[in-house]
């Protein structure tokens, strides 16, 4: 069931404040327990937590600070980053026996995610750990340390290059020996932390340019009959290799709902259509199938018309009334690449759309930019919409 779907019943049968007290003293009582994954009626109002031109992870107590910070402004959800450049941001059983390195060197002797749940927990902020690099590998470094020792696991391109996107480089995201890795970290993560759920990226794809490792052809060659094209976006090729992420979605839901049911799966796709056409995220078969609780597709505009227009697509044409309630934009404040900071009076804008669309909240990337130009993004969010 969708995540907001069953929420105003929640808090009318027990109330929000109730359920959130309870929910804290359970798992300070028991930390194995999971935190109560209900949200206030505003729906989600959360951030990611990058470690990429972010402090907030290199110390305990920037991570303290950046909790109190959030609280403070009005937000009820953290998405920190969890899996980039191949490593983890805690230490992972799986990294150690797999490729010995059971945690990223920049958090040697400490564990991030396990320090992060508690600050959030004690101000009352969800946590959902973000898996930013999905099926990526490496980034413009020839496919890093996984593919070093697991060269098989790399995805390929119609001439047997290894398949790479914007300088990131992929894994085949098509082949169950990969799947079960990245599965395996996420599921890691739901069992051994106090989480609310786990986020994949906008990486739980496949560049439309790969699938042509011998693998994939094989399996292409006994399903359908006949050879791969040799133009990616083919549509039958480009459908079949689409539903190929989808079935990894749905079997990440059921194994995600197996450990707990009130476990979220929130994942983060490129806007559809260009997403399935470039990524082969068939992000609306997700829904229409209900293998998400949450769908933050990424609305990276600078400019109010272009978000609207992404807005005005997803209700009118690709998402019924019912289905929004699981949707919470994207919404891109900060790109420190190109010097980008998003003025106050556009953030209240795109969020006053969310409303009017029907969508009750959104994910802000990234945590940075809140704290741009003396906070001034935080504190139109805190005297305005979050108030």
């Amino acid at each position: 069931m969708p995540f907001f779907l069953d929420v105003k019943s929640a808090i009318s049968r027990f109330g929000w404040q109730f359920k959130q007290r309870f929910a804290e003293t359970k798992t300070a009582l028991n930390p194995s327990l999971q935190p109560s994954s209900l949200a206030p009626e505003c729906g989600i109002r959360g951030v990611w937590i990058p470690s990429t031109d972010c402090q907030v992870l290199t110390s305990k107590q920037r991570i303290a600070e950046a909790m109190d910070f959030l609280a403070d402004t009005g937000f009820n959800t953290v998405f920190p980053v969890v899996w980039n450049r191949g490593f983890t941001a805690y230490p992972s059983q799986i990294m150690r026996e797999q490729f010995g390195c059971e945690i990223d060197a920049r958090y040697q002797g400490r564990d991030p995610l396990g320090e992060l749940t508690v600050e959030a927990n004690r101000v009352g902020l969800k946590v959902i750990p973000w898996f930013e690099y999905g099926f990526v590998s490496s980034y413009n470094l020839k496919g890093g340390h996984l593919l070093a020792k697991k060269p098989e696991w790399a995805a390929r391109d119609f001439n047997g290059n290894l398949l790479t996107k914007n300088k990131f480089e992929w894994m085949n995201s098509l082949d169950v020996e990969v799947q079960d890795f990245l599965l395996g970290l996420m599921l890691e993560v739901a069992r051994n932390y106090p989480v609310s759920g786990v986020q994949g990226d906008d990486r739980i794809a496949l560049p439309s340019e790969g699938g042509y490792d011998e693998k994939t052809v094989a399996r292409y060659r006994q399903e359908c009959g006949r050879e791969p094209p040799q133009h990616p976006k083919e549509r039958h090729w480009l459908h079949w290799r689409a539903d190929i992420i989808t079935e990894f979605v749905a079997r990440l839901y059921r194994e995600l709902k197996a450990i707990n049911p009130d476990l979220l799966l929130s994942l983060s796709p490129s806007p559809y259509e260009w997403g399935l056409l470039e990524y082969l995220q068939d992000s609306p078969a997700w829904v229409d199938k209900k293998l998400v609780d949450m769908l933050h597709p990424q609305f990276y505009r600078r400019d109010f018309n272009g978000y609207k227009q992404l807005v005005d697509r997803l209700v009118g044409e690709q998402l019924s009334g019912e289905q929004l309630r699981c949707v919470s934009p994207g919404i891109l404040l900060a790109n420190r690449g190109s010097n980008y900071s998003m003025n106050p009076e556009l953030l209240l804008q795109v969020i006053a759309c969310n409303r009017q669309s029907g969508i009750p909240g959104e994910v802000l990337f990234f945590y940075e930019g809140l704290r741009d130009n003396g906070n001034a993004l935080a504190e139109a969010l805190k005297r305005g919409p979050y108030r």
